[in-house]
């Protein structure tokens, strides 16, 4: 992808043209701003998934969280061919939160070396992406 919408599809093609709508591209030659991300990690464990997922919210560091799974990775690691069931943490989020909730995912993690993966939201309708900004402001009321 070379940072302009591509695959949009039906009411979606709205969203990658309105230069209006955050994270809109404002011209096909102009690079796609990224105001919002979708993080994701994976972990051995519902339980630990689970708990991350709340820990980021609860931080404010996301405005939502989605836990699936199980899921059959297959990777390298430390040289060897690894398999291994997994749980697949997703989390929305204003683009400027990543920092903090990279440091919260990676210090409550319980691999050596956790996949913390950003993907640019390219496109979305106004008032989703408005509450994934409202919801990372408010005060903690935990």
């Amino acid at each position: 992808m070379t940072g302009q919408a591509q695959g949009a599809h039906g009411g979606d093609a709205a969203f990658a043209t309105d230069p209006s709508l955050p994270g809109a591209a404002p011209s096909p030659s102009s690079p796609l701003p990224t105001e919002f991300l979708q993080v994701q990690t994976t972990t051995d464990s519902r339980a630990e998934a689970v708990e991350l997922a709340r820990a980021a919210v609860a931080a404010r560091l996301a405005a939502c969280a989605q836990v699936a799974g199980p899921v059959a990775s297959t990777y390298w690691w430390e040289g060897e061919m690894e398999r291994a069931e997994e749980w697949l943490v997703m989390l929305k989020l204003p683009a400027d939160r990543y920092s903090d909730l990279s440091a919260l995912l990676t210090r409550l993690h319980s691999y050596d070396e956790p996949e913390i993966i950003a993907t640019p939201i390219c496109a979305g309708s106004a008032g989703y992406l408005g509450w994934i900004r409202a919801e990372t402001r408010r005060p903690d009321t935990r």
